[in-house]
């Protein structure tokens, strides 16, 4: 038997991809840019094994049994990672042993929070370590299990490149810049709903590019603009550009999926409450220290200077009162050391709004 196991990240598109010009092949209409998430609070994990006396393929996926070999985009992956090996001619078991894969999540799966992502990038990695190969061509193998799994090979910012040829050679992930070059930057996710979500984003995407108006403009014109400014702010470490270009692509990928017919509805009122909260706060603090991004899901991805961690929490907390909020499950990943003020508001200047009660279930902080 032969046994390899693998963790790989979760990863938030700044510059969203959404919808495919080849199906089959998952090739994007767009470039895509994102941020990976350290492993560290989230991330996927699995292990699979090789042995000549499995009579077939069994996959697991958070303690339950999934389809595996009647998954197209599964086995695509195993193909694509055995012809790779057979190419290189260092096989070290034969290629017709059967697998048992057990892959699980520490986070909510299928809940806009990019399980897919990491899910099959981890399972791409694991099959590569388990056959014995590497290399770029590995972005492009893990795109055809989800797309954007291709840009969780990598750490720091990475962009996911559309390509022009058909084959798809010519469509993967490279990085742009390393976290080491920017480990100030923290996330906070605000978690809404971890239910699995009603339109899956393989369907979101393909009723968007047959029914929506809007998705070619953007594609066409907005997103390759953004990409080059975002790709400088990242240089520069400019976060009031990289926030701005942020949030003004989340909503248009949202305007987008309203556009679709009939509509695609990620977010809810929740999302739209931290929306709102949000630009209030920055509005107090007289500029931009805060970011959000929706991925298909109503949870809020929120981007934050470490040096404003602790002042953001503290508002988050304020406008949205939960009765958990001292509960060491409620704030997860890196501990934050600073009280719930008083006041409500922004260092006592600005009043901002007061939410219900336990609208969020949840909050992670990670970084880069």
């Amino acid at each position: 038997m032969f046994i390899e196991t693998c963790i790989a990240p979760v990863n938030i598109a700044l510059i969203k991809y959404w919808g495919k010009r080849d199906e089959e092949l998952i090739l994007p209409i767009n470039d895509s840019l994102s941020v990976t998430l350290s492993t560290d609070e989230m991330c996927a994990k699995t292990t699979i094994a090789a042995s000549a006396s499995f009579k077939c393929h069994i996959m697991w996926l958070n303690g339950e049994e999934v389809p595996f070999e009647e998954n197209p985009r599964t086995m695509r992956c195993l193909k694509e990672i055995q012809r790779l090996a057979i190419a290189k001619g260092q096989l070290k078991f034969p290629i017709d042993w059967k697998l048992h894969i057990a892959s699980h999540n520490n986070f909510p799966t299928a809940a806009g929070l990019a399980s897919s992502a990491a899910g099959y990038a981890c399972l791409v990695k694991t099959l590569a370590f388990l056959y014995g190969v590497d290399g770029e061509e590995l972005t492009a193998i893990a795109r055809q299990g989800s797309g954007s799994a291709c840009r969780s090979l990598y750490g720091g910012f990475v962009r996911w490149h559309m390509g022009n040829r058909s084959d798809g050679s010519d469509c993967l992930a490279l990085p742009v810049a390393p976290a080491e070059h920017w480990p100030e930057l923290h996330i906070f996710i605000l978690v809404v709903n971890d239910a699995r979500k009603k339109t899956s984003s393989t369907k979101g995407m393909q009723f968007a590019v047959e029914t929506s108006d809007l998705i070619a403009h953007r594609a066409k014109h907005c997103v390759p603009e953004r990409i080059a400014a975002l790709i400088q702010a990242i240089a520069n470490r400019d976060f009031q550009k990289l926030a701005e270009i942020t949030m003004r692509d989340s909503n248009q990928f949202h305007a987008i999926a309203l556009d679709t017919y009939p509509p695609c509805v990620y977010m809810n009122d929740v999302s739209h409450a931290i929306v709102e909260f949000v630009h209030s706060y920055n509005e107090a603090a007289g500029e931009i220290k805060l970011a959000y991004t929706f991925d298909a899901g109503p949870n809020a991805c929120l981007y934050v200077l470490e040096r404003d961690v602790c002042a953001a929490l503290v508002a988050i907390k304020s406008s949205f009162p939960n009765d958990e909020e001292h509960s060491v499950e409620y704030v997860k990943g890196i501990p934050v050391g600073c009280e719930q003020k008083e006041s409500n508001g922004f260092n006592g200047n600005a009043s901002l709004h007061i939410n219900n009660k336990n609208l969020l279930k949840y909050i992670i902080h990670t970084r880069i």
